[in-house]
């Protein structure tokens, strides 16, 4: 289960169970009030998001991402379909003016876009290190100074490649620090990284890259990626 928990100074304002394909946002919108994402607490299978938050305005849109995407199925067909909720975790990781990327695998459905290093909390462990163990794993370097700067989901229910399916994907998205970063190597062969690389801030916009990655850099303060090609 993930729990959202808003905080207006020192109280606890609201504290909702996230429901399979809400976001946090607009959990937090619905009950009155508006944040940033604080802090992940706990464990696969039990998480706590803490939100730092303050009244929303009257009127004022919400700040998710609306309804799910990807082409819709009939009454039959969802009545088919088992909803399914992943729970992920990512890093920006900077260092000399280079941003650590992985490159996605073409069994992943979106081969040769390039991602944050990163991926899905084991049972029982928590982000920071799924972020230490992911990007150890998919890129060979050994990071720490993990902090959460966002949360990010998409909701998606149609067909995929993999078939039919109700996808709710949560993704925590944090920075980290690599003291003494090394040429990447892949250790997971045969998993969702086809290759990785240590990208210049400056060259990011000739890159393709996945959504969740322009989130992530924005929330740290890193980088725009508002002249290159995204996806």
């Amino acid at each position: 289960m993930i729990t959202v928990v808003g905080v207006h100074g020192a109280r606890t304002v609201a504290a909702f169970a996230l429901g399979h394909g809400e976001d946090p946002l607009d959990g937090l919108h619905a009950r009155g009030w508006t944040g940033r994402a604080e802090r992940v607490e706990g464990v696969r299978g039990d998480l706590t998001l803490r939100y730092a938050v303050d009244p929303a305005r009257p009127g004022a849109a919400s700040t998710g991402p609306g309804g799910p995407q990807g082409p819709g199925l009939d009454a039959t067909e969802r009545a088919g379909v088992t909803p399914h909720q992943r729970v992920a975790a990512y890093a920006v990781v900077v260092e000399d003016g280079r941003l650590l990327l992985t490159q996605l695998a073409a069994r992943t459905g979106a081969g040769g876009r390039w991602n944050l290093p990163g991926g899905g909390l084991d049972p029982g462990e928590g982000p920071r290190d799924a972020v230490v163990r992911e990007v150890l794993e998919e890129t060979g370097q050994v990071v720490e100074g993990v902090e959460l700067v966002d949360v990010m989901t998409q909701h998606w229910i149609g067909r995929s490649p993999r078939g039919l399916e109700d996808y709710h994907a949560v993704r925590l998205l944090h920075t980290a620090r690599c003291p003494r970063p090394t040429a990447p190597v892949v250790h997971d062969v045969g998993g969702s990284t086809a290759d990785a690389r240590w990208v210049r801030l400056d060259e990011l916009g000739s890159v393709e890259v996945v959504a969740s990655v322009a989130v992530a850099l924005r929330a740290a303060g890193v980088a725009d990626l508002h002249a290159g090609p995204q996806s």
